[in-house]
């Protein structure tokens, strides 16, 4: 049996499930496309080839080896995108939580069977229906458990909208010793520059004490503020809208020390360098293209 233990980003990771880009199907209809940067690569004819992403991920898959993680991988389903595992559930604590996602992804979820047998059934959380959430929107940081959400009036009118303010309320009641905040994300279904799709698309932490940030992705200025003076201003690297845009923050931990990051990432890898961090750079440039990376297309299952 596997025993879940995620209290927050960066502990020692053990244990994790990393996406697959196996038999990943065509290049999907302007209409398929669940985000404005898929949208952009398809119109422009370069949405990235499969052969391409496998590569990348199996570079990840190398690192994890590295280090010692045990890495799980999704059952291929013929012709369908797997990529994103983060999407599909979460873990909090020894809790794993099914993310209510768009009905057509289902059976992504159900590609990972093999993973949730090995967990008690009792661990397993199915939220209410109403509940809408997805992985790169929550994240526990020990006491916390932040969350990306939205919860404008137009919210159904958002492909980019993920998850919503019930499943927040969820979240507290499920946990109810760590304090949930929640954080407004800036939505657009047209424009990748001006989208946070999840949280983790503009904010993560690394290390003991130190994040990533990108401020415009916060609709509401002192919530941003909230995260700049809780980490504090001088542990903090902001990014531009442009390396926000190329997904800056959303590297991954394997421990406090180490982080996997993209290769092209010149400013962040240096300053992470400089800050003591091991950098493991990677190219995931084609992955990317979906408006995703390294922490979208995994799923730490436990950490020490």
């Amino acid at each position: 049996m596997l025993q879940l233990n995620i209290q927050n980003e960066t502990s020692k990771l053990r244990s994790v499930i990393l996406g697959t880009a196996k038999s990943n199907g065509p290049v999907p209809r302007v209409e398929d496309c669940y985000d404005p940067k898929s949208i952009q690569h398809v119109l422009a004819g370069t949405y990235p080839k499969e052969e391409d992403m496998i590569l990348e991920m199996e570079a990840v898959a190398k690192v994890f080896e590295k280090y010692n993680v045990q890495v799980f991988r999704p059952t291929i389903i013929q012709n369908y995108n797997q990529i994103f595992s983060r999407d599909i559930a979460f873990v909090i604590e020894d809790k794993l939580i099914k993310a209510n996602i768009l009905p057509d992804r289902e059976e992504e979820y159900l590609a990972i069977k093999h993973v949730l047998d090995q967990i008690k059934e009792e661990n397993i959380i199915h939220l209410p229906e109403e509940c809408h959430v997805e992985g790169g929107d929550v994240m526990p940081w020990n006491d916390y458990i932040f969350v990306g959400t939205y919860s404008g009036e137009d919210y159904a009118d958002y492909i980019t909208a993920r998850t919503n303010t019930d499943a927040v309320i969820a979240l507290q009641e499920l946990f109810p010793d760590k304090i949930v905040k929640s954080f407004e994300l800036r939505k657009s279904n047209t424009d990748p520059k001006e989208n946070a799709l999840h949280l983790d698309c503009c904010f993560q932490p690394i290390g003991k004490n130190k994040a990533i940030l990108h401020k415009n992705g916060f609709l509401i200025e002192r919530e941003y503020e909230w995260l700049l003076n809780y980490f504090g201003k001088e542990n903090v690297f902001e990014i531009s809208k442009e390396e926000m845009y190329s997904m800056n923050s959303n590297v991954f931990s394997i421990s406090e020390k180490v982080v996997i990051s993209e290769q092209n990432f010149t400013r962040l890898n240096t300053w992470l360098r400089n800050n003591d961090f091991i950098v493991e750079e990677v190219s995931y440039t084609e992955i990317a293209k979906q408006e995703g990376l390294l922490r979208c297309s995994t799923l730490p299952l436990i950490r020490d």
